[in-house]
C-alpha cells in the first residue's frame, strides 16, 4: 500500500497559549514531524489559536493535542473561547460513547489538564504558593505503572514542570463514578507540609492528560533555563545545586528526551492503531 492509498490521519493542535511566546507548540510539531515519516503515515495537522483568536477545531479531526498556557484555569469560566472549547470536548466525548467505531483521541497538557479537572470536578484547582518550574521527577501510581502511555519510562521519570496552578485532593468518588484513573503524582516534599499534586490522568480509553509537559525537549528547556528570570525562579524554589543538576539533566538522554520520545508517541501509537482498525 502506498502512502497515497492510506487514509489520512488529521491532527488538530489546540493552542491555549493566548498569544504568548512558548516552546509547547513547537514541541508538538516536532513530535508529529518525526512520527509521520517514522511510521510511513499520511498525517496532517492544523493549529487553532483557541484563546487569542477564539478559533476552535471541529469534530472532523482524528487526534487533538491540547496545549498548556498562561494564567488562571478558573478565571476563563464563561468566556467565549472556553464555551467553544468545552463544546468541542463534549461533542468528542459524545462521539466516543456512540457506536461509531472511529473514535476521537485527545491529549491534554498543563492548562488543558487543569480545565478538564475543573470540568469533571476531579479535585481542588488552586494557585500554588510559588511557581513550580524545572525538570522534576514524576511518580507513577499503581495504575500508571500499567498504562501503555508510560511504557518505556522509569519510575520516577523526569519531565518539564511549569505551573503556577495545580490540582490537589483527588475526589476519589468522582474518579470511580466516571471511570477515570489517576496515573501520576508530584514528587514527595517531606520538608513542606503540602499535598502532592495530580500529574497525569486517564479520562477514558481515548482521552489522556498530564499536568507536566511531555512535549518539551532539551533544546527548548536549555533556552528557558538560560533566561535570568527563569534561573531565579528555579534557584529561589529549589536552590542553585538543583538548578545546576537540571542543566546536567539536559545532557542525559534518559531524562527529558526520553519522556519527549516516549509519551506522546505511545499515545499516537494507540490512536493510530485504533483508527487504522476502524
Amino acid at each position: 500500500m502506498t502512502q497515497s492509498d492510506k487514509q489520512e490521519i488529521k491532527v488538530a493542535i489546540l493552542d491555549l497559549y493566548d498569544g504568548i511566546e512558548n516552546e509547547g507548540i513547537r514541541g508538538f510539531e516536532e513530535i508529529l514531524g518525526r512520527y509521520k515519516p517514522n511510521h510511513g503515515l499520511s498525517l496532517s495537522y492544523k493549529i487553532f489559536d483557541v484563546r487569542k483568536k477564539c478559533e476552535i477545531a471541529d469534530s472532523g479531526f482524528d487526534i487533538y493535542l491540547s496545549s498548556g498556557g498562561p494564567g488562571s484555569p478558573l478565571d476563563s469560566e464563561g468566556s467565549e473561547w472556553e464555551k467553544k472549547y468545552f463544546s468541542l470536548i463534549d461533542e468528542l466525548e459524545a462521539h466516543n460513547l456512540s457506536d461509531n467505531p472511529r473514535k476521537k483521541y485527545v491529549f491534554f497538557v498543563c492548562h488543558s489538564f487543569q480545565l478538564m479537572c475543573r470540568k469533571h470536578k476531579l479535585g481542588h484547582v488552586n494557585e500554588r504558593r510559588s511557581t513550580s518550574f524545572g525538570i522534576l521527577p514524576v511518580h507513577k501510581t499503581s495504575a500508571g505503572k500499567k498504562d501503555i502511555v508510560f511504557e518505556g519510562l522509569a519510575d520516577p521519570f523526569y519531565a518539564v514542570d511549569s505551573r503556577e496552578w495545580q490540582v490537589i485532593h483527588p475526589n476519589e468518588k468522582r474518579f470511580t463514578d466516571l471511570g477515570m484513573q489517576l496515573l501520576a503524582i508530584e514528587k514527595e516534599r517531606p520538608h513542606i507540609n503540602a499535598p502532592r499534586a495530580m500529574m497525569a490522568i486517564r479520562f477514558s480509553e481515548y482521552f489522556f492528560a498530564t499536568q507536566f509537559h511531555p512535549e518539551a525537549d532539551a533544546q527548548g528547556m536549555k533556552l528557558l533555563l538560560a533566561r535570568p528570570e527563569e534561573k531565579k525562579e528555579v534557584v529561589d524554589e529549589h536552590g542553585l545545586d538543583k538548578y545546576n543538576q537540571m542543566l546536567e539533566y539536559l545532557e542525559d538522554e534518559d531524562k527529558l528526551n526520553r519522556t519527549q520520545n516516549t509519551m506522546i508517541p505511545n499515545f499516537l501509537d494507540e490512536a493510530v492503531k485504533g483508527l487504522q482498525s476502524s
